[in-house]
């Protein structure tokens, strides 16, 4: 289970956050990821700093990025979580991919979060009610990547009132963990795909489109966790599609007497995805294979003069112990989501 904060200035999220973590529950913060991210670049840690830091990167990478991270740490762990410092709806609903993610608002009215600042008297904090006002509407804005917390609190789907004692607030907590871990069991889980299995799935879609029905496979190529190449099964651009007039076969007689046919009209998808990628002046050095199919001899070959250090293959293919040794010796990784065995159609 994840719970989420959100709430005005000196409403009493650390507070909250404090005892969940007292509570048993591991706590992140988004602002934290913004302080690590300043720490790496050598710049001083001020609230500036950090508005600026964070904006950079919803800019750069969407304005969910530091609630996507948070739940990609999330995910590989267990336990209950305590998420801070959402600022803006897409790193909520990042979060909610969860499914058994909360969004709370604690809310305290402005006279008495005013208290609260000139008791703890922080530097930083406003030293005037208008001054409060101020800083609380430049941290909500309506759009853009910088901090949305009014459109945050929109989406809360629950509100705890802190106008009280703290005792107050801890027992209306103690209630609250107990009635979203009882909502929670009855929640199913949503759980993200591995990248492995994102990319192995848009092998899957690009395999639709080839064109030989003796095997309708695909492979990508990826980078960084970036696409740079995909390809399937198929002619020549300009030839003729087995689809459309048949197979061009080819027997092949091997040194053990064994007898095998061969489809010789299209090229494999390993074939097609590296001539794109040297069409388009991309490198594929130090990239990694996605395939249906563990490759061929001779797509193999190829895959290691490319440079490509790692194969990841849905099935293993009939015939591919040569390649299997190749990439051994070549110091490819190769790895198997399914151990079963496939051949192409009529082999």
């Amino acid at each position: 289970m994840i719970i989420g904060l959100t709430g005005m200035y000196a409403s009493g999220k650390d507070s909250v956050a404090e005892y969940l973590v007292a509570k048993g529950f591991k706590h992140i913060s988004l602002s934290d990821m913004l302080r690590e991210e300043l720490n790496k670049r050598g710049t001083e840690i001020t609230r500036d700093n950090l508005i600026n830091v964070g904006n950079e990167l919803r800019e750069k990478c969407g304005h969910g990025i530091l609630g996507e991270r948070a739940l990609e740490s999330i995910e590989a762990k267990e336990g209950d979580y305590i998420v801070t410092s959402i600022r803006t709806p897409a790193e909520a609903k990042a979060l909610k991919k969860h499914g058994h993610f909360f969004l709370v608002e604690v809310r305290s009215p402005i006279n008495v979060r005013f208290v609260r600042i000139k008791q703890r008297n922080r530097e930083s904090d406003p030293k005037t009610l208008q001054e409060l006002k101020e800083k609380e509407k430049m941290e909500s804005q309506e759009s853009g990547p910088g901090q949305q917390l009014t459109n945050v609190i929109k989406l809360a789907e629950i509100v705890v009132m802190n106008d009280k004692t703290i005792k107050e607030l801890r027992k209306k907590i103690d209630k609250l963990t107990d009635a979203l871990r009882n909502k929670a069991e009855k929640l199913p889980v949503y759980v993200r795909p591995s990248w492995d299995e994102y990319f192995m799935g848009i092998v899957d879609a690009v395999s639709k489109r080839a064109t030989c029905d003796r095997g309708r496979t695909a492979v990508v190529l990826v980078k960084d966790k970036i696409i740079i190449s995909t390809g399937y099964v198929g002619s020549p651009i300009g030839a003729l599609h087995c689809d459309d007039v048949g197979h061009l076969m080819k027997k092949v007689i091997h040194e053990d007497g064994s007898v095998s046919q061969h489809c010789m009209r299209t090229n494999h998808a390993e074939m097609n995805a590296v001539a794109l990628a040297a069409k388009n002046g991309v490198s594929i050095d130090e990239a990694t294979l996605y395939c249906k199919l563990a490759p061929c001899y001779t797509c193999a070959k190829m895959v290691v003069n490319a440079g490509i250090r790692r194969v990841v293959c849905q099935k293993r293919y009939h015939a591919d112990k040569e390649s299997m040794e190749l990439f051994r010796n070549a110091r490819v990784v190769v790895e198997v989501l399914d151990n079963t065995v496939e051949a192409y159609k009529n082999q």
